[in-house]
Formats: C-alpha cells, sequence, structure tokens
C-alpha cells in the first residue's frame, strides 16, 4: 500500500487551487474491498478455451445481489466477452492473473454506448461500468484484448478501401468508464486492446495509478489503441504511468460535429492532471482533440518521452468550434518527432451545412522547464479562418532540433524567454507518418 501526498503547493493554470483530491494516491489494499469472490471458488477455471462471459457475468451479478465485494481473477488466463461491473462489485486482478478478451465480436452485444464523439449504437468494452459510484479496479496482473485478429482484419480492409472509418471495422474498447464518479484504477497492465484502451466518459474523480497501456506499433501496429480517451470529464488524475501505444498516450475528446457544443452529451474536459509517467512510443503524448470542444485547467508535467511523434498535439476541426485553454506543460523531457504540432484536423468532418460556425481558438497555454529532442520543434500552422492561437508563454526551454524555426506572427502574444534553441543535422522520424486518413499526417514534414 502506498500513500503519498504531494506537498506542492500549486493551482491550475487560472490560478484555482489544486484540490487536496489530486494529492491522495492512496491504494487500498485487497482485504479492505470486501468480501472476495474469487473465480475458481466458483467453477470459472483457468485455462478453459470456452468463452466464460455469462459464468464471470452471474458471478458479478450475485455479488451485488449479495450487497457487494471484491471479484478476485487470480493467478492464471480466463477469457471473456463484454462483462458489466456492478454498484459496490470492485475488481481485482491478481499477480499472474489475465483477464483475456474473446477474438469474436459477437461476444460484445451492441447497446447504446459512446465513441468517436458521438453517441450511438455500437460494441461496448471489455470491462464495462456505467453510473457506478466508488469503484475500484485494482491489483498486479493484466487485462488482455486480444487485439491482434481485429488488428489484422482492420488493416485488410484499409487494403479494400482506403477511407474505411473506425467504426467500420467492427472492434470493441477495452475499458469504458461511463457516468462513473470516485474512481481508482491502480497496478493493472491493460495490453493489446482492440480499439481504445481506456475510454472515460462523462466522469468525475477518477484515479489511474501506476499502470501500464501497451499496444504494438510494429510490425502489426494496433490501430487507434490509445491509452487514454478522455471525453467530457472533471477531476482527472494520471500518475505513475507508462503509456505505449499506436495512437495517443493521453487524448482528450468531448464531442464534433458544427453543434457539438451545444448538445447535452458533449461537454467540457477541465482539471486534469498528468504527473510522473513514461511515455514509449505513441503519436501524441498530450492531445487536444480530434472530438473535442473545450479543455480548460490541464496540466502535463514531470514526463520523460522515449520516442514519438507529437509531445504537444492540438487538433482544430474545422467542422467544430473547439477552445482550447488553460494548459500547462513543465518539466517535460525526452525525443520526439515535433515538439508542438498545432495544425488543422480535417478527418472526416462534415459541415452538415452550416455555415456561420465559430472560430476556434487556443489561448493560455504554457511550456517551460523542458529539455527535448525534435525533428520540428514549433510545427504550428497559421489558419484564422478555422483558429486564433494567442497567449503562449514558452520559458526555460532547451530543446535540439533538426528543424528549429518557428513562425511568431502564427500566435498573438507570444512570449519566449530563456530558450535554447540549437540545431541538429540529422533526422529521426520518416517524412510521412499517416493515421487513419491520409490528409492527417501525424508528422505533417
Amino acid at each position: 500500500m502506498q500513500n503519498t501526498t504531494s506537498s506542492r503547493p500549486e493551482c491550475f493554470p487560472d490560478g484555482s487551487p489544486i484540490s487536496e483530491w489530486f494529492k491522495n494516491t492512496t491504494i487500498p489494499p485487497l482485504h479492505t474491498l470486501g468480501r472476495q469472490y474469487v473465480l475458481t471458488d466458483y467453477g470459472i477455471l483457468p485455462g478453459d478455451a470456452a468463452i466464460q462471459t455469462a459464468k464471470i457475468q452471474a458471478l458479478i451479478d450475485y455479488a451485488a445481489a449479495e450487497g457487494g465485494g471484491v471479484l478476485v481473477v487470480p493467478q492464471g488466463e480466463f477469457r471473456t466477452g463484454a462483462l458489466y461491473m456492478r454498484q459496490n462489485v470492485h475488481l481485482y486482478i491478481a499477480r499472474n492473473g489475465l483477464l483475456k478478451g474473446s477474438a469474436d465480436i459477437t461476444d460484445y452485444p451492441l447497446c447504446e454506448t459512446r465513441i468517436e464523439g458521438q453517441n450511438c449504437l455500437y460494441f461496448p468494452a471489455l470491462i464495462n461500468a456505467v453510473e457506478l459510484n466508488g469503484f475500484t479496479l485494482t491489483g498486479e496482473g493484466c487485462i488482455d484484448g486480444n487485439g491482434f485478429p481485429f488488428w489484422r482484419s482492420f488493416w485488410l480492409r484499409r487494403q479494400w478501401n482506403p477511407k474505411c472509418t473506425n467504426k467500420d471495422e467492427q472492434r470493441p474498447r477495452l475499458i469504458f468508464l461511463s457516468g462513473c464518479s470516485d474512481v481508482l484504477v491502480s497496478g493493472i497492465t491493460f495490453s493489446n486492446a482492440a480499439f481504445w484502451t481506456n475510454h472515460l466518459y462523462k466522469c468525475r474523480r477518477v484515479k489511474y495509478i501506476g499502470c501500464s497501456m501497451l499496444s504494438p506499433h510494429e510490425p502489426v501496429g494496433g490501430p487507434s489503441t490509445d491509452a487514454l480517451d478522455i471525453d467530457a470529464c472533471q477531476d482527472v488524475l494520471i500518475s505513475r504511468c507508462y503509456m505505449a501505444v499506436n495512437d495517443d498516450a493521453v487524448a482528450l475528446k468531448g464531442g464534433k460535429g458544427p453543434w457539438a457544443d451545444t448538445a447535452p452529451e458533449n461537454g467540457a474536459n477541465e482539471r486534469i492532471i498528468i504527473e510522473d509517467c513514461d511515455f514509449g512510443f505513441c503519436h501524441g503524448c498530450l492531445t487536444l482533440g480530434s472530438e473535442s470542444i473545450h479543455n480548460r485547467n490541464i496540466i502535463l508535467r514531470n514526463i520523460q518521452v522515449s520516442t514519438g511523434y507529437n509531445m504537444l498535439w492540438l487538433k482544430f476541426r474545422p467542422d467544430t468550434h473547439q477552445l482550447y485553454e488553460q494548459i500547462l506543460v513543465e518539466n517535460v523531457h525526452g525525443k520526439c518527432a515535433n515538439f508542438v504540432n498545432i495544425n488543422p484536423w480535417s478527418q472526416f468532418f462534415d459541415l452538415q451545412g452550416r455555415t456561420d460556425l465559430e472560430r476556434s481558438a487556443g489561448r493560455n497555454i504554457s511550456i517551460r522547464n523542458c529539455r527535448f529532442e525534435c525533428d520540428t520543434f514549433m510545427n504550428v500552422r497559421q489558419d484564422e479562418a478555422h483558429y486564433h492561437l494567442s497567449s503562449f508563454i514558452l520559458d526555460h526551454l532547451d530543446i535540439l532540433a533538426a528543424d528549429p524555426s518557428y513562425d511568431e506572427s502564427a500566435i498573438e502574444m507570444l512570449q519566449i524567454s530563456n530558450l535554447n534553441l540549437c540545431k541538429k543535422e540529422t533526422i529521426d522520424f520518416p517524412d510521412s507518418v499517416t493515421t487513419l486518413a491520409d490528409d492527417n499526417a501525424v508528422y505533417h514534414k
């Protein structure tokens, strides 16, 4: 058990205090979570080739009827399709315990859910928690999405139809938390998600502590296996995690479309802290968009990046009004293609006939105390027809870049101080690396 309380007297970028909730990273031991419902005690055995969804779901429902407790996945491999957690029932994956997802999409029955900035009929995740209060997912084991068959099928479909979307190829997410509050996720390794790894939608007070989120980018990359998608949430802490995935590490979402900012199912992300984490390969360490309408009071700090494409990535959709403000990036060190990437993002956009869409904005963004090696320092494209950038502060940056140039006119009220910007002779990343649409290169070189 760890009980770490930060002594930093801190505020969010807008000056409001960071609450004590963010500073407490206590992990409750197993024995404090209530009566233990161990899979093997109820005839659910490891190594069974059968998909055991019905048995595991029945045990979750039984535990809920008995007043709650904790479902324990012991040592061994247990295969399942979509599971739904219940109020007062926690989930614990023991060391060397493995909950592995079915590779058959029919084991994930269609339901009304949230995906890619829209509420629609789609497939559930492997683990689903809907409107739960106080849910805990802890342990030292692994939840594996068994993604390889889904990835292989996706890339085959892309060869047949290069314009196919994520939803065209049927894939489940790994974890979906919807409408939950006071959630703790700790110690778990999340691997090989077929689609997004962790998706939080309209949640409040969620902590991810000491987790690993993994999917390969080669030889067969896991398409759109974002480590954490935070979608219209408030008060989220991501601490001491390791993320290496074939898309964004932390992506802030919240809705898309020409009327997205007025739709009740969408919303802002506020008071998000990502700290003391290590990033392996990813497309964006912190990405705002592409399905996003408002992100405010976001902190990325004390981060080590080993490789990837973008440290900070702001995607501006021409069909969505977006506001990105009060962002702080500090004490981030490492190596990637773009230190900052701000560009239009037109993947599958649709104005739906609207002609009076308000211009988007990125403002009050501070980046300080960073040491980075990159191909491009500021990959920032000015596009005043669609978005306006203002009030950026760059302070105490030590940057080694193949392209150290930057256009001060692209950002109104750009303040630069203590910038050590040096040119390197080599480029480490390919000239054109694309995501799911050919017009949205993650590198933009």
